[in-house]
């Protein structure tokens, strides 16, 4: 049992570096087709990959030395079916009417071994019936490809890594991999009783994406400044000097003047279905858009450091007293009011409420995601 331990916590471990590499375009897609980002549909696909993960774990490690492999001398293939069956018959004592010897078969090295196959991959089974919808035949495929995957790790000692395999591919694994992955399929025939399927997850993460939230709001806006940034590159080896008016140039053709001719759509927007209306959810004039952007970066954006510029003004004609102590203490008043009207923005943008330069301009987030045309 020990045995299997170490793998599945340094699985726990590697998780969080590979979910973090996983979840941009895993945002990205699901934005673009859904317009949202359902919690429960967010834990199936992390488990999923969290699944495969020890999966995959459990089937290298732990990794020997490249010295005890050079001195191995066991076979490295087993390609008799069903050769477990006499392991375990010969390294156990099993009777059928003797309760006693039960226990002992049970945790007989053999008898879990098998055992182990069977459930290693029984929750690949659930996930690609549950979730990806397979067939039957489908899953048992792919189900025996992963395990060919695994064995193949095995026999070519990690892709070569090392002189030889050391693990055994049995044949066995195999067989018992894919049996393991078709019990799985028959397990989600029963959770699909009381778990939404696939269709009913889809449908309400369309109902979600219908909504403006606030998450697809932040998202949408960093994506338009990541592409923004992405233009701005080239300038910094031809105008290096000019950058800044470059961005600010860039940011008037790009939040300004495209939407004029995209009827309110940036790339951003338009990637990750979305667009800019009036508050009446008609089509903005050409000012609005100009207005609403300069309200958001030259106004809504820096004004924590307007509230600086404005409190180092003001204690200039405070006595010198008050204007040391305001001047020493300006970086810390600063930040706390930088903190809280982030913070105050951030839940305001949760709750769906409209910002105020979107209140002044007229002007509001809109999906563009529509129920029907998912049908």
């Amino acid at each position: 049992m020990a045995e299997y331990q170490v793998p599945i916590l340094q699985a726990f471990l590697i998780f969080p570096f590979v979910a973090f590499l996983f979840t941009l375009p895993y945002m990205l897609v699901q934005y673009h087709k859904y317009g949202s980002l359902p919690l429960l549909r967010v834990a199936i696909v992390y488990s999923f990959i969290l699944y495969l993960i020890t999966a995959y774990f459990l089937v290298i490690l732990p990794l020997p030395t490249l010295e005890e492999v050079m001195n191995y001398t066991t076979p490295t293939m087993q390609l008799i079916p069903f050769d477990f069956i006499n392991d375990i018959i010969r390294a156990s004592i099993f009777t059928w009417n003797d309760p006693s010897t039960y226990i002992n078969f049970i945790t007989d090295k053999h008898f879990y071994q098998v055992f182990y196959n069977l459930i290693l991959l029984l929750p690949f089974g659930i996930y690609l019936k549950y979730y990806f919808n397979c067939s039957f035949k489908k899953t048992v495929l792919y189900s025996f490809l992963l395990s060919l995957f695994f064995e193949f790790t095995q026999l070519s000692g990690l892709y070569f890594i090392y002189p030889r395999g050391y693990r055994l591919f049995d044949v066995d694994d195999l067989l018992i991999n894919t049996l393991g992955g078709a019990l799985g399929y028959s397990i989600a025939l029963l959770l699909l009783k009381f778990l939404p399927n696939r269709k009913k997850l889809d449908q309400y993460a369309y109902r979600l994406g219908t909504k403006m939230s606030g998450w697809k709001r932040i998202f949408t806006f960093l994506f338009d400044i990541a592409m923004i940034t992405v233009l701005t590159i080239p300038f910094i080896f031809i105008y290096p000097h000019q950058l800044n008016r470059i961005f600010g140039l860039l940011l008037l053709i790009y939040f300004g003047i495209i939407p004029i001719f995209t009827k309110g759509k940036t790339f951003g927007k338009k990637f990750l279905n979305s667009t800019i209306v009036t508050l009446k959810e008609e089509t903005p004039k050409w000012y609005q858009y100009f207005f609403r952007y300069f309200l958001l970066f030259v106004v809504a954006l820096p004004l924590p450091f307007y509230f600086q510029e404005g409190l180092t003004f003001i204690s200039n004609y405070l006595p010198w007293q008050i204007k040391d102590t305001i001047q020493n203490l300006a970086p810390f008043i600063t930040m706390g009011f930088s903190f809280l009207y982030y913070f105050a923005s951030f839940i305001q943008l949760l709750k769906g409420n409209l910002l105020f330069y979107e209140k002044l301009s007229r002007t509001k987030n809109k999906s563009t995601i529509k129920i029907e045309e998912q049908a």
